[in-house]
């Protein structure tokens, strides 16, 4: 496979995490659901952000051949680990607002490959790296 997603099959690996992403989210929500440790409006809001990011992921998926050939040359491989640690943080970590914001990034990532925007790209990928990180000094993670 190449360094960058140049071909709709690495276009196709993108969506698949971004769908992971999704399916943890869900089941997230109903964890926290369950144990009523989100109210009504934040676990509304994750359901819109999961519905949002599956939408992404079904545009890079039906995209994927249009978005090769425009070789945007997205770094395939730090994409698809961020999308994994944000995926492990989400199963993980208790704060709904977290959570959220995480989920948002994901979004933001995703839209910015599916539109074709390099330009969007480094401020999304950064912004989820500074969440993520963020957690690691934080004692509540």
């Amino acid at each position: 496979m190449s360094q960058t997603a140049k071909t709709p099959t690495d276009i196709a690996l993108l969506a698949d995490s971004l769908t992971a992403s999704a399916n943890e989210l869900h089941a997230r929500v109903l964890r926290a659901i369950n144990k009523n440790s989100a109210t009504h409006e934040e676990a509304q809001a994750l359901f819109d952000k999961e519905v949002a990011l599956r939408l992404q992921a079904n545009t890079l998926y039906t995209n994927a051949v249009a978005l090769s050939a425009r070789e945007l040359a997205v770094p395939r491989q730090h994409l698809l680990d961020l999308a994994a640690q944000a995926r492990e943080t989400i199963r993980k970590i208790e704060r709904m607002k977290t959570i959220a914001d995480i989920a948002g990034d994901l979004l933001s990532l995703a839209a910015a490959v599916a539109s074709a925007r390099p330009e969007d790209l480094a401020p999304a990928a950064e912004s989820l790296k500074a969440n993520l990180a963020a957690l690691k000094d934080s004692p509540q993670a």
